[in-house]
């Protein structure tokens, strides 16, 4: 099979087809710090796209509660077994986070889901779950590690759990691509967005079996296989709602926790992130490095990242995010000015935010955390649309308003 370069491994490794890179790629980070699993999200989607006869059991989004909870049932852990097999004890790391855009986690030494494949029957490392573990999409929820009498403090909680918010992560190495026999699943040129060509579908579920995250799902009443369209009529501005501009996907838009970011990077030489220091994707994955990708081991450069959770055992986060944890939470715990400023971004638009600027305010405060003093500067961001236009003007400090003095009753 041909050889691809994975920025995230800091390598190269095999595929099944020639690198071809799309100019726009569809992207987004979720901080996890922030979700409260209200689900809103989830039925955002569901409301929108999977209400019809054969989808009852289609949650192209959805939010599961970690280490116990998945959809479909331990899709993670069934992943990550497959690989151990096909290389026991070698699934390691070298080298040192914090490098260049072509490896900034180090270098990945074992092997992807395609190079764990046989050759022969399996060209992706895969399974196909069980109806079972379709059934429950909210098993296990809020459901923690350990109940101590005493309480828990930070860095570390001994009793922990957290949410993780799923969608397609639309990668730039799709498993369900490579492994259709048919074709079928294919990327856009013009934005990377992964999508299923319904005529030429014949339901083998060959990309349900490939995909390790398991959102490519098999719809039994039309025998074919569909997945998260990244609600590309709104990413690309010909939904009427969108009034022609780029706008973020029905799960972003809607989250009243403000934990979603989600936008479209530019794709340069070998698939690596071309430099734009003033898009705030770019700023979190590869400058500030606090945004990461979710189980990078598999190979498939996914494009959905993820701000880790602070007070989760640093093991299981690095098993989950690749060994740039540590320092992406320390750079979260004590955010810079610009990261600060990035962070009021999210959730402060519909339309897509392509650039920023950071407008410097003064110092209102000083706090300490992790015994460490900072000071808190009222900046004020500014997000700028496709064409340069400004969608949102924000500041750190949220503003009071003072009602009048009467009583204003219904």
């Amino acid at each position: 099979m041909p050889a691809v370069h994975n920025w995230q491994l800091g390598r190269e490794m095999t595929y099944r087809y020639d690198p071809a890179y799309p100019k726009l790629q569809f992207a987004a980070v979720f901080n996890i710090n922030r979700c409260i699993a209200c689900q809103t999200c989830t039925m955002a989607c569901k409301s929108t796209w999977t209400l019809s006869e054969g989808q009852d059991l289609m949650w192209w989004n959805n939010v599961e509660t970690k280490p116990f909870g998945g959809y479909p049932r331990n899709w993670d852990v069934k992943a990550l077994k497959l690989l151990e097999q096909s290389n026991p004890g070698k699934q390691t790391w070298s080298g040192k986070p914090g490098g260049p855009k072509d490896a900034p986690y180090g270098k990945f030494d074992g092997k992807t889901l395609f190079e764990a494949a046989d050759g022969d029957q399996q060209v992706v490392s895969g399974y196909i779950p069980t109806d079972e573990e379709w059934t429950a999409p909210n098993i296990y929820e809020d459901t923690a590690t350990a109940y101590p009498k005493q309480g828990v403090s930070l860095p570390e909680h001994s009793a922990w759990f957290f949410y993780l918010q799923r969608l397609c992560n639309h990668c730039a190495y799709p498993a369900c691509v490579a492994a259709c026999p048919r074709n079928a699943v294919y990327k856009r040129p013009e934005d990377g967005i992964v999508l299923v060509d319904q005529e030429r579908c014949r339901g083998y579920r060959k990309c349900v079996e490939a995909c390790p995250y398991k959102k490519s799902m098999y719809r039994p009443t039309t025998r074919t296989s569909e997945k998260c369209i990244g609600c590309y009529p709104r990413v690309e501005g010909s939904d009427p709602a969108t009034e022609g501009l780029p706008t973020e996907t029905r799960c972003m838009s809607v989250c009243p926790g403000k934990i979603r970011l989600q936008g479209l990077v530019q794709i340069g030489d070998k698939g690596v992130w071309k430099e734009d220091p003033k898009n705030p994707l770019y700023h979190m994955v590869h400058i500030e490095q606090v945004a990461l990708p979710l189980y990078p081991q598999f190979g498939t450069q996914p494009n959905i990242y993820y701000i880790p959770p602070r007070w989760v055992p640093r093991p299981y986060l690095r098993q989950m995010f690749g060994p740039g944890v540590d320092a992406a939470i320390e750079r979260y715990t004590n955010p810079s000015r610009e990261m600060l400023g990035i962070l009021q971004l999210f959730r402060a638009s519909q339309q897509i935010v392509f650039s920023y600027e950071l407008v410097k305010g003064p110092k209102v405060e000083e706090v300490v955390v992790d015994g460490k003093t900072r000071e808190i500067f009222n900046d004020t961001v500014i997000g700028f649309d496709s064409k340069g236009k400004e969608i949102v003007r924000i500041s750190v400090l949220e503003p009071f308003v003072e009602r009048p003095g009467y009583l204003n009753s219904i």
